[in-house]
């Protein structure tokens, strides 16, 4: 079974090309969601997160404070760092399980949708990989549009913190472009054509 990573930058539509994929019966494991599942169910990460960012890194409940952690982590890269090298490795290990479910359960590849697919080094775990690109006008409009708590400001900041789109288009193998200009359906077709057939 292939393991193929799909990633692009904040609004260029990766859950709606991952979304297309699903329609067509392909697994798709969200990294993010299940990186906040990890973070949330998995003892020894929880350990090891309140060791290096305190208790008030789970509420009196016991759950996960993710504004407490995101206050901390975004402004700081040092800190970013240091979250990203205890979360990864740990989400790493819940994607391998489940890609051998997958394939399992018979399937001839799984989309691995993941924001920070490079800068993770997920990127290893896999054997192709499809950057979904946009222009970053019509980026940040979508993120505006979706997220009305965030400035264009706090876009760009995003932006600029994330791989720059000329590197994933470079270190891509594939390119879904979600540009208003090209339709999605037909691309997303002819991909899962060739992945079936690999």
């Amino acid at each position: 079974m292939k393991k193929i990573g799909i990633t692009g930058g904040i609004g260029s539509g990766k859950s709606v090309v991952c979304r297309l994929f699903q329609v067509l019966g392909v697994p798709v494991y969200d990294s993010d969601a299940r990186a906040k599942w990890v973070m949330s169910h998995d003892e020894a990460l929880r350990a090891e997160l309140q060791m290096a960012f305190g208790a008030a890194t789970f509420d009196a409940h016991g759950q996960l404070d993710r504004p407490y952690l995101a206050r901390l982590a975004f402004h700081d890269p040092a800190q970013l760092a240091r979250l990203n090298a205890l979360v990864h490795p740990h989400v790493g290990h819940d994607f391998a399980e489940w890609a051998a479910n997958q394939a399992q359960a018979g399937h001839a590849y799984v989309l691995k949708e993941a924001a920070l697919l490079y800068e993770s080094g997920a990127y290893r775990q896999l054997d192709h990989i499809i950057t979904v690109f946009a222009p970053q006008p019509i980026r940040e409009a979508r993120v505006l549009r979706r997220d009305p708590h965030r400035t264009a400001q706090d876009v760009q900041a995003i932006i600029g913190k994330q791989l720059s789109e000329e590197e994933r288009l470079q270190r891509a193998d594939f390119v879904v472009y979600n540009d208003d200009q090209q339709l999605l359906i037909p691309q997303v077709l002819r991909l899962n054509g060739a992945f079936v057939n690999l």
